[in-house]
């Protein structure tokens, strides 16, 4: 089922319940009919998996791993970009540092936290190193209880940390955001939390010395990702979220420099199982405004996780003035984590994004794809790897110094089937003839 924007009236929010997580071109005269178009979702796909060379980094493991997100940055500012996440199992943010040109040792920066699901690299406090924001759910797996909790890491300059929980006891946190939104010049936070029956977007306002004041944005519950910049062309920053569960929108709040937000709902699908699952900002179509790739392949809600017909990869193209227009690019069984990024270095953005749910008793089944855009907005799948299978993370990033793109994925692994598994994948990219 293909979604389309709707705007909801505040009377059928109010009676929804809250739940868990081309025009063909005309021929003329005797010209011969042109070719029907392709059908939305279908795109031209391309075997590529020997673009990349794949390598495992980090410890060796046992058991099951629960990796929720990766994130490229330069933690140690020696250079040379490294690979910091979130371990579910571990409880703690992970640094895969790049000790030296292509190797990596791992270490734990921070154990004790309840659930970390997203990891941010900032400078919050002006001291020119990068500072960790942690987005904790207290519980990876459905929980109404208010047990999620927002945590600063403080970083010294020698990557050690002090911890600073920022907001505890609130509906499960899931991402974290920074910006200035108030224009004081200190940074604030976007943060979304996905909570259950009951979650909320809010900003918080950083007041120094590591004391911040809420505002809430939304009551609703399901928000997955928010992120931020100036979305309507007037200089302020803006956020945009994405919420799943029935509710299936994207919301943009408008900033009007002072910290204060008018929110509106930008996207929204008719399917109240459309699985949302991933959001992120690029310039797609190079007009010198941020446009939104957004996935659909969510299958932890399901009874029977596993793909759907409607899983897929869309954009919303930003036309100006805070509007959008949606193109769907295609169909992808447990479509996750999209990331913008030039793959070749053309100067043309291409989109890269994983599978979390899919057929995995069939081994043809894809794990990792890149959309290739010929610089008009049409796209190629070029089918990345088969496994490792249910890859709910990917980053993309300069990780030899060459200027080539690299790719980070890193797998959780919740339901059958337990094979063709690993933690962290590293995928270089590979000489061509």
């Amino acid at each position: 089922m293909l979604p389309s924007p709707v705007s909801l009236s505040p009377a059928r929010r109010a009676n929804l319940l809250i739940a868990l997580a081309s025009a063909l071109l005309a021929g003329c005269g005797p010209a011969p009919a042109p070719a029907p178009a392709r059908p939305a979702g279908q795109v031209p796909v391309v075997v590529d998996t020997a673009r990349f060379t794949k390598e495992s980094i980090g410890l060796p493991f046992e058991g099951k791993p629960w990796i929720s997100h990766v994130v490229i940055a330069d933690l140690d500012r020696d250079g040379r970009n490294d690979v910091l996440a979130c371990d579910d199992k571990l409880n703690g943010i992970v640094w895969l540092r790049q000790a030296a040109p292509g190797k990596f040792t791992e270490s734990t920066l921070m154990a004790g936290l309840p659930s970390p699901v997203h990891v941010e690299a900032v400078d919050m406090d002006g001291d020119r190193d990068l500072d960790l924001l942690v987005s904790c759910m207290g519980e990876v797996f459905p929980n109404n209880d208010k047990i999620g909790s927002v945590v600063i890491l403080e970083n010294d300059g020698a990557q050690q940390f002090t911890k600073h929980v920022i907001a505890d006891r609130i509906a499960r946190v899931t991402d974290i955001r920074a910006g200035d939104f108030d224009g004081d010049g200190r940074l604030d936070l976007a943060v979304g939390q996905f909570g259950y029956d009951q979650g909320e977007i809010r900003w918080m306002r950083n007041l120094g010395n590591w004391q911040f004041e809420s505002k809430i944005l939304l009551n609703l519950s399901g928000t997955i990702n928010v992120c931020v910049a100036d979305l309507n062309g007037d200089r302020t920053l803006d956020i945009v979220a994405l919420v799943s569960q029935q509710w299936e929108e994207i919301h943009l709040f408008e900033n009007d420099g002072k910290g204060n937000f008018t929110g509106k709902i930008i996207f929204g699908s008719t399917n109240e199982d459309y699985g949302s699952s991933g959001l992120t900002l690029g310039d797609l179509n190079r007009d010198g405004r941020p446009d939104l790739v957004y996935t659909n392949g969510d299958g932890f809600a399901y009874a029977d996780p596993g793909k759907r017909p409607w899983h897929g990869v869309q954009w919303l193209e930003n036309v100006g003035n805070g509007n959008f227009r949606y193109h769907r690019i295609a169909d992808l069984p447990g479509a996750y984590a999209p990331v913008v990024v030039d793959l070749e270095g053309r100067g043309v953005m291409d989109i890269v994004c994983t599978s979390g749910f899919n057929d995995w008793q069939n081994p043809a089944s894809v794990a990792l794809v890149a959309f290739r855009n010929d610089g008009q907005m049409n796209f190629t799948m070029h089918v990345l790897a088969h496994a490792p299978i249910q890859l709910i993370t990917c980053a993309a990033g300069d990780l030899d110094g060459t200027g080539r793109t690299s790719i980070v994925t890193a797998g959780f692994y919740s339901y059958p089937p337990f094979d063709r598994m690993d933690r962290f994948t590293l995928w270089r990219p590979a000489a061509r003839p």
